[in-house]
């Protein structure tokens, strides 16, 4: 696709992607000057391209990716990829489905197999993926093995979402492909889908939305269009956002001395959303979404770190609630001394192993 975006200079980053500090990730992003891009699709070079092409950086957003001047994007994390399978840890199965293959939209879904088949039908977990809209898939060791505790320990199916990433797809691209595969999954209601595992099994009464980071985004976005537009016999019971990926122009909490910090998601945010008004957006902004109060869930769960550069904006974002009334309940859970998707970065360690509990719990209190 042809696409108009801001270009970047960048100081990179050496800096491992399993370091404890999510914040000196952040690429070192200034500003410059608008940048035609023809971006391909095409992972490595065509056999007619220079080397010179090839090697020519247009934007440099180390340790995230890189756009090179013939439209090609190297993504430096979140590409290692794993089959489904039968997990012999949690005896969760999982299987790939394409949802539309014209927009490569498809979903990996997760079912334990502990009581197989399942004597009742099981609650949904519709999740999606962190990554600045721009890496990770639900395919990605990460978020497999995530999704396989996540159903395992919640007794839950769960459908992990592949929705098309910016830069090639921008925001709200991601989106869209979100909203579309919701649609899908709730299409089988009544048991006339297309999954088998889902008209058989799926509870669409009690329907859970989940991600960390963008996926939060996204998730709080999905919530709102089932507010806004209904799916027949598809309840939202609750939704959970994992460090959600919210901004805005005004500083809030400790944002004010994070001086270093704050322009670089300003800019992030723009890369990964060109057409954006700005940090404002009501895409990024909840504040700024007049249809905040049709969010369609019971209740919400707003997971922050302390030392997260966004967790004053999980806070806010329950005091938005609050402040304009909105009918459920929602509550805040803070994990301290530690950073933004440290769970991700660490699975192992015990406040991910408490963190992913409590979203369990929430999970099963349905």
């Amino acid at each position: 696709m042809n696409l108009i975006i801001h270009s970047f200079s960048s100081i990179p980053s050496t800096l491992p992607l399993h370091n404890k500090s999510y914040n000196t990730l952040l690429p070192s992003l200034k500003l410059t000057k608008p940048l035609h891009i023809n971006f391909t699709t095409k992972s490595t070079m065509d056999s007619n391209s220079t080397s010179t092409l090839n090697d020519e950086i247009a934007i440099d957003l180390t340790p995230i990716l890189k756009v090179y001047k013939n439209g090609r994007v190297e993504r430096l994390v979140g590409e290692e990829v794993i089959p489904p399978s039968l997990d012999p840890k949690t005896n969760v199965e999982s299987k790939d489905v394409i949802i539309s293959k014209e927009h490569n939209i498809s979903a990996r879904i997760f079912i334990p197999k502990t009581t197989y088949p399942p004597t009742q039908k099981l609650p949904l977990f519709v999740y999606i993926h962190g990554g600045a809209f721009c890496i990770e898939t639900p395919f990605s060791p990460n978020y497999h093995n995530y999704l396989n505790s996540v159903t395992s320990l919640a007794n839950a199916i769960g459908v992990s979402v592949h929705y098309r990433r910016a830069p090639e797809h921008p925001v709200p691209i991601a989106h869209e492909d979100s909203w579309f595969a919701l649609k899908w999954v709730a299409s089988h209601v009544g048991g006339n889908g297309s999954d088998e595992w889902l008209n058989q099994f799926a509870d669409f009464e009690k329907v859970f939305l989940g991600g960390d980071s963008a996926g939060a985004n996204i998730a709080h976005y999905l919530g709102i269009r089932v507010g806004q537009e209904n799916l027949d016999g598809f309840k939202i019971e609750g939704s959970v956002y994992v460090h959600p990926y919210f901004w805005g122009v005004d500083r809030i909490g400790s944002e004010s001395d994070k001086v270093e910090y704050v322009e670089k998601v300003h800019n992030l945010w723009r890369f990964s959303c060109p057409t954006t008004i700005g940090s404002d957006d009501p895409l990024i902004n909840p504040e700024k979404d007049p249809n905040l109060g049709k969010l369609g869930c019971k209740k919400v769960l707003i997971c922050v770190a302390e030392k997260d550069l966004l967790r004053d904006r999980g806070w806010y974002y329950k005091e938005l609630l609050e402040k304009i009334g909105w009918g459920g309940v929602v509550e805040v859970i803070e994990t301290e001394d530690e950073d933004h998707v440290f769970h991700m970065f660490k699975p192992t360690c015990d406040k991910a192993a408490i963190l992913l509990n409590q979203i369990v719990s929430f999970i099963k209190s349905a």
